[in-house]
């Protein structure tokens, strides 16, 4: 299973007026991961979408362990779990500077044709990057 790490500082305008990060901010720290994980892959979201190809995120389930809070230091795991048919699907953790879990979450998109909205099946670019895990 591969795995690809980023570091976020968390900034001030993602936490609540408790200094925690408010929820809703989690699912793009999520979309952050994902594209680092692709880009190391080798492959480009923009490319993708150059391509005709959307990846719209149909379910996002996230489990809050503990809160992250302003300033700290995050690492963002992400890891791909499975592709097939129109899927792909990624899992995530989420650590602090002391490397406490603080939330895990799984996200499923699917690929999908930027004209119709349609899904799609997997391109064959991203089959071929997928072979080499």
């Amino acid at each position: 299973m591969k795995i690809t790490e980023i570091d976020i500082r968390v900034r001030y305008s993602e936490t609540d007026q408790m200094g925690v990060v408010y929820h809703g901010n989690y699912a793009q720290y999520f979309e952050m991961g994902r594209v680092e994980w692709l880009r190391n892959l080798g492959i480009s979201y923009k490319k993708l979408e150059e391509e005709g190809v959307m990846l719209p995120v149909v379910s996002l389930s996230i489990e809050y362990k503990k809160p992250a809070l302003y300033d700290e230091l995050l690492k963002l795991r992400t890891m791909f779990r499975k592709c097939s048919g129109v899927r792909i699907e990624f899992e995530y953790e989420l650590l602090n500077e002391q490397g406490e879990l603080l939330t895990t979450a799984t996200s499923v998109l699917v690929f999908m044709n930027a004209s119709t909205r349609r899904p799609i099946g997997v391109p064959d670019t991203v089959k071929e990057r997928l072979k080499l895990l």
